[in-house]
């Protein structure tokens, strides 16, 4: 009898566009990843309402997300992509977990306590229980893992005593899942402040997916970078520049060696535009891909409501086997 694949479950917020340290830090590792597990591409619009969304943006940037997801390489054949609030029994089971999920545990989260503070005239339930939905997000599928970052280690470590406690009440339920850090990609950090990882929250720091080339020139032209010239990998003096070798190097496939030696000699004012060139070439087949499946409507439709019906698939035997267990009447 042939083994189950392992099996991955990715949340992703519509919060925006895709940004350069987001594709060369992960999405190209997932890319490779279609190929050895069985992966769920879940775009999380529940948990995304847990801050004030613009109803319209929010709509546009869960289908715009998806298209960008496939234009860089995920294929809706090999991967289960869906649209989180397409398959009620996410919201069905995080009620019967949060009903197993201790209030101090929810209080005791690093993310929750971050949140309250940015949003501090909108500290919702949804807010505090945001962890539950997580959990229930995964073991819904009976993950066996979960690519995450630091930041997100602690909801998985929760994930996993939530599904220990109700095992352990009501004998094997769910897998176990555990964190995934996948093969680094390239730890890419801001234009303005190459000490702080890009983020979306600095636009000028920040290069996204479906910039124009003539933005993104424009945003390297004007990158920080030191009083010297030499093009010189050092992280602790030069992060500036170094963070552009770095993205040069993960553009071109270059080593840093190569890339070094590539600009002996040149300086800055001829490297910085070669790094905006290299980076407008490796996105220019993908925005115009995603731009291209976003003028199919009927394509995204047919992606987004196969992966939730391939998902409800998996969701209904999960929530099913629960139900029964805590002693709720068969439907």
């Amino acid at each position: 009898m042939e083994e189950r694949r392992k099996r991955i479950f990715s949340g992703i917020q519509p919060s925006g566009e895709l940004t350069l340290g987001s594709y060369m830090g992960a999405i190209r590792n997932w890319v490779a990843l279609q190929e050895e597990y069985d992966c769920l591409y879940c775009i999380v619009d529940e948990h995304a309402i847990t801050v004030r969304q613009d109803p319209a943006q929010l709509r546009r940037r869960c289908v715009a997300q998806l298209a960008q997801y496939i234009a860089c390489g995920l294929d809706p054949e090999k991967n289960i992509m869906f649209i989180q609030s397409h398959v009620p029994q996410h919201a069905e089971l995080a009620w019967i977990l949060g009903c197993y999920t201790q209030f101090g545990e929810l209080s005791r989260m690093t993310q929750f306590k971050a949140k309250s503070q940015q949003h501090a005239d909108n500290i919702t339930a949804g807010l505090f229980t945001y962890p539950v939905l997580m959990a229930a997000d995964i073991l819904l599928y009976q993950a066996d893992l979960v690519p995450v970052g630091e930041d997100q280690r602690q909801h998985v470590e929760l994930t996993r005593d939530i599904a220990q406690r109700f095992n352990g009440v009501y004998s094997d339920t769910f897998v176990l899942p555990e964190a995934f850090i996948p093969k680094l990609g390239a730890r890419i950090m801001s234009l303005d402040d190459p000490t702080a990882k890009m983020s979306k929250s600095v636009p000028e720091g920040c290069i996204n997916l479906m910039d124009p080339p003539e933005v993104i020139m424009r945003k390297f032209k004007r990158a920080v970078t030191d009083c010297e010239t030499a093009v010189k990998y050092d992280r602790e003096n030069k992060p500036g520049i170094s963070n552009l070798l770095t993205i040069y190097c993960a553009a071109t496939g270059k080593t840093l060696a190569e890339a070094e030696a590539a600009f002996a000699g040149q300086g800055y004012g001829v490297f910085k535009p070669a790094v905006g060139e290299a980076v407008v070439e490796l996105f220019r087949p993908i925005r115009e891909e995603s731009e291209r499946i976003m003028g199919d409507k009927a394509y995204l439709e047919s992606v987004y409501k196969t992966g939730a019906q391939r998902a409800q698939q998996l969701a209904v035997r999960t929530l099913g086997k629960v139900q029964r267990k805590i002693g709720f009447v068969a439907r």
